[in-house]
């Protein structure tokens, strides 16, 4: 790849996109949850179920693993923001080279072999951070890609509905059709290297469809980002920093529910086959809401919604912790609404991070995408770390006997109180910080609008300073102080 640092040809980037290309980015993030989902759904269960190790020591591994997949992402968007190839531009190059391996490292996370539990729990380690790593260098790009290709709310928020879509397929079909398998004596290690070798072939040939359908169309004025403008775009960001926060809190709760769903479905309301309902029910769910999204988003805007997804997601745990084992229906019901704050959040939160790319360019004159992307999924990636180990421990504090029948009364209040109390308490705890997001709808349009007119400005004169701020960069380019927002 070349590093050049010349600016790039101007375009709007507020084009209308194709519904190919609509269609292209949605299934980059199906391919991305070949490998994500089925780890955060099964990996667990394996560890526990399938390789032997201890509820506890799979949930540390869970927890130091994916903190070091959090500073692998960081990692990863500095590589994004120093790289640039003039053939397929900034982001595309990495899903493009980066899916094989990633989808094959996927493969040996569930094969680990008989070789002493010592050497099982290394071998775990080893290929569970190398498919961290793997999929840092592939998701933050693809992330990334989203804001280089449209400015516009309307669009991005088509975006964010065919990423959920193309990840809810994924997670839906593996809940209708693989985790109804996993029953005491099933030969769970041939079922899971059958399936994860079948995602290597389908996951490349979804890869390869984006890489070749998803085009960026954002103008930059810096293709090669210094470490310090990367740092300068992140200093002051507050709609970032905040959305960070609040994510980190909403994935705890996510991923602790999404981690423990199979054993609340399966060992508390003896109801295994609802979780292929649930799935079914998560596809519903997902194309009914990405239909109107973009008009609920225009009319009560994105901090609006997010909210009220999270509001949502609290009720759905609330039932689920507190109903009664024997009343299968309302714990399902509460899985049900649980699923819809859930989808309805994922959808919105990749617009917001792409707004605050804006707002980031805005303040320093620089789009760092990947380093934006790459702070906002390292938090993501800590509160998946935090959920998916808290809601280990939480087995580990029932006394959950891997393979039982029956489980006890204390290991069924623990497998409640993770897929319930937990995401109760952190939807919450989320809601409340948004509650402060000050990044509304009609402020980014304000900021793009600010942008145009700088980039209008200076087309033909010296380039962007790119590590001034926007106070120093209007202060350099017209002698009056530039408006600011907190």
């Amino acid at each position: 790849m070349n590093q050049p640092s010349t600016t790039a040809t101007p375009t709007t980037g507020a084009r209308r996109l194709s519904k190919l290309s609509i269609i292209g980015y949605g299934a980059g993030d199906a391919a991305n949850n070949l490998a994500f989902t089925t780890a955060t759904m099964f990996l667990l269960v394996y560890y526990t179920d399938v390789a032997g190790i201890s509820a506890a020591a799979a949930g540390t591994l869970l927890l130091v693993v994916r903190i070091f997949d959090a500073f692998a992402d960081v990692f990863a968007g500095r590589i994004v923001d120093k790289t640039f190839s003039k053939r397929f531009g900034k982001f595309r190059p990495f899903i493009m080279f980066g899916s094989v391996p990633l989808l094959l490292l996927s493969a040996a996370a569930f094969s680990i072999p008989q070789i002493g539990e010592s050497g099982m729990l290394l071998y775990a380690y080893l290929t569970y951070a190398a498919l961290g790593l793997a999929y840092s260098l592939v998701n933050i790009p693809y992330g990334s890609l989203a804001g280089a290709m449209t400015q516009d709310a309307g669009e991005r928020a088509k975006l964010a509905s065919a990423r959920t879509i193309g990840a809810m397929i994924v997670g839906a079909g593996l809940g209708i059709f693989v985790a109804p398998l996993i029953v005491p004596g099933a030969d769970l290690q041939a079922m899971f290297t059958f399936m994860t070798l079948g995602f290597v072939v389908v996951g490349t040939a979804l890869y390869m469809f984006t890489a070749f359908t998803a085009k960026e169309k954002v103008a930059r004025s810096v293709q090669h980002v210094t470490m310090k403008q990367s740092f300068a775009t992140l200093k002051g960001n507050r709609p970032l920093l905040m959305l960070c926060v609040s994510s980190f809190i909403f994935l705890t709760g996510m991923l602790a529910l999404s981690t423990i769903q199979l054993y609340y479905l399966r060992d508390v309301l003896h109801a295994l086959p609802l979780y292929a309902v649930v799935s079914i029910a998560q596809i519903i769910l997902t194309f009914a809401l990405a239909a109107v999204l973009p008009l609920i988003v225009r009319t009560w805007g994105k901090r609006a919604c997010y909210i009220a997804g999270g509001l949502i997601m609290g009720l759905g745990g609330a039932l689920i912790f507190f109903s009664p084992a024997e009343t299968v229906w309302l714990g399902f019901t509460g899985l049900l609404i649980a699923q819809l704050g859930l989808v309805l959040v994922n959808m919105l939160v990749w617009a917001l991070e792409a707004d605050t790319v804006e707002y980031g360019e805005w303040k320093t004159g620089v789009r760092s995408e990947g380093i934006i992307y790459a702070l906002f999924s390292f938090t993501r990636k800590t509160g998946q770390a935090v959920g998916g180990a808290l809601a280990a421990f939480a087995l580990s504090w029932g006394g959950y006997a891997a393979g039982a029948a029956q489980q006890t009364a204390h290991a069924e209040l623990g497998i409640r109180a993770g897929a319930g109390l937990i995401p109760l308490i952190c939807s919450v705890l989320a809601m409340a910080v948004m509650i402060f997001y000050p990044l509304t709808d009609q402020r980014h349009r304000e900021l793009l609008s600010e942008i145009a007119e700088r980039r209008e400005s200076t087309a033909t004169a010296e380039p962007i300073a790119p590590d001034l701020s926007t106070a120093a960069f209007q202060s350099h380019r017209t002698g009056t102080r530039a408006p600011r927002i907190d």
